[in-house]
């Protein structure tokens, strides 16, 4: 008897510490229900812990510093210091590098290079760490890293990076750490899963730079759902946002991705963090792209360049060679295009094939819009008189880079009717614009760059949209290019037929 009233009184307690509150109205419940008992959806209770069951001081403790009010324009706005990572792609696409408490989540495939780019930035920001400072100096802080002041915070942490791995074992991270050619690594690794000790362990060790790897795997004793539920990821995602911001180190989360390639667990966690990164890229490939997709400290859909190697991923200094095939003559259904990935201006190859279909013909695009490909056929056939009504037609961009920018429409066009005639566009050619249904070809962002970029790279021709073309004043910052304004997409039709 005694046993039972035991067994009923741990369930009772374990039942009190969670709730389960609905994501569409906020409505909880003390057990689990298909429908939510305030706005009748279904599906829509998670897990979540008690307000009471969590201490008051970390429940209701904000992400962010807390301040006086003030008014807005009597802040002084001083810019972040950054820590280079030693990595100038890596760099590039954090907006200059490690920003002291800031909370990075990188998300990608499954093996497709995560933990090997982040272990490698860790040694190196361990190296540079220890030539920065002596041996009887105390620890600099990732600000220090730059020649800026150390703040009060950063003199009290005990330096170093900490690489906390709760998918692999400490010896098979020092095995990757030996095809790497770190042999001599003196980044400390922490094997474990459980929240509680791993904020014990930051607080211990005090450490400049943290990686959790990975978010999914770690656990909170204070729930009893399993790892990597939205409870467990959001949770133990905010207490370790929370130590971020109040001790100075930076952390980086490692994230899951869903089959679909979006980042696994509840969407507040991308709110959560300062930056997104995304690795993208074919795994059977050997080049991989960071992309930002949230940058509190930098560009957004800035994108970093890499090469997966024997000894790790490294940077490319020139990525437009990726993007371009090199075609010793030109090749009918193939148009170049500049497009803007960030701040940084990219030439990559649109390609198009156009063959005989049968009575379903079938359109396949890759690396560009689906959606927006049947529409430029459509355009296509109305205002320049291409039918392919009855054809296949398959666009790909080389290198396995993804364009959502409209302003490929008129490249794609390009390539389609190139491939249709069986006649290639002329040697050094480019063109980029956005095609309206109308048949009106506008204006794309920051044309003048994306022509520097062309002519920079030994481009002759471009068709750009009117509104892109650069004045008679500034021709001089395009010597070599031959430039075609266009207002319309038959214009541009008949201009690459007189080429």
């Amino acid at each position: 008897m005694d046993i039972c009233r035991y067994i009923q009184y741990y369930y009772t307690m374990a039942k009190e510490k969670t709730v389960y509150t609905c994501t569409e109205c906020g409505a909880s419940s003390p057990k689990w229900l298909g429908k939510c008992p305030g706005c009748a959806a279904w599906n829509t209770l998670v897990e979540s812990v008690a307000e009471s069951a969590l201490p008051t001081k970390n429940r209701f403790a904000s992400l962010a510093k807390t301040a006086d009010v003030a008014v807005l324009s009597d802040i002084d706005a001083t810019d972040f210091h950054r820590t280079p990572t030693g990595h100038e792609e890596l760099d590039r696409v954090l907006g200059g590098g490690i920003v002291e408490g800031g909370v990075v989540l990188i998300g990608g495939d499954p093996g497709i290079g995560k933990s090997t780019l982040l272990l490698q930035a860790l040694d190196s920001l361990q190296r540079s760490g220890q030539k920065t400072h002596s041996a009887d100096e105390p620890p600099l802080g990732a600000n220090a890293l730059l020649g800026g002041s150390v703040p009060h915070a950063v003199g009290k942490r005990g330096g170093g990076c900490l690489y906390v791995t709760g998918e692999e074992s400490g010896a098979q991270v020092a095995l990757r750490s030996r095809r790497l050619g770190l042999d001599k690594s003196q980044v400390k690794v922490l094997a474990e899963i459980g929240l509680e000790k791993i904020l014990a362990t930051l607080e211990a060790q005090q450490p400049d730079i943290a990686v959790i790897d990975s978010i999914q795997t770690v656990y909170s004793d204070q729930l009893t759902s399993a790892p990597g539920s939205v409870a467990q990821v959001r949770e133990c995602a905010a207490h370790l946002t929370r130590y971020a911001k109040s001790s100075g180190t930076a952390i980086v989360l490692v994230g899951h991705v869903t089959k679909e390639g979006a980042l696994a667990g509840p969407r507040v966690l991308e709110h959560m963090v300062d930056t997104v990164l995304y690795f993208e890229g074919d795994t059977h490939s050997s080049f991989r792209l960071v992309r930002a997709i949230k940058n509190r400290f930098g560009a957004v859909n800035e994108i970093g360049v890499f090469a997966m190697t024997e000894r790790g991923l490294k940077g490319v200094s020139n990525p437009s060679a990726i993007f371009l095939s090199q075609h010793t003559e030109p090749v009918p259904g193939s148009c170049v295009m500049v497009t803007l990935e960030g701040t940084r201006p990219l030439l990559v190859e649109i390609q198009a094939l156009v063959d005989s279909g049968g009575p379903s013909p079938r359109r396949l695009s890759v690396g560009l819009d689906r959606d927006r490909l049947a529409m430029l056929l459509a355009v296509l056939h109305r205002h320049a008189g291409v039918a392919c009504m009855d054809q296949d037609v398959f666009v790909n961009a080389v290198g396995g880079v993804r364009i959502s920018e409209p302003a490929a429409d008129l490249a794609v066009m390009l390539a389609i009717s190139s491939s249709l005639r069986g006649k290639p566009l002329p040697k050094g050619f480019i063109a980029f614009g956005e095609v309206g249904l109308a048949g009106e070809v506008r204006p794309a962002p920051r044309g003048q760059e994306r022509l520097k970029e062309a002519a920079k790279l030994g481009f002759s021709v471009a068709i750009v949209p009117k509104a892109n073309a650069p004045k008679k004043s500034q021709m001089k910052d395009f010597e070599g290019l031959t430039i075609h304004a266009v207002d319309r997409i038959e214009e541009a039709m008949q201009i690459v037929r007189g080429l």
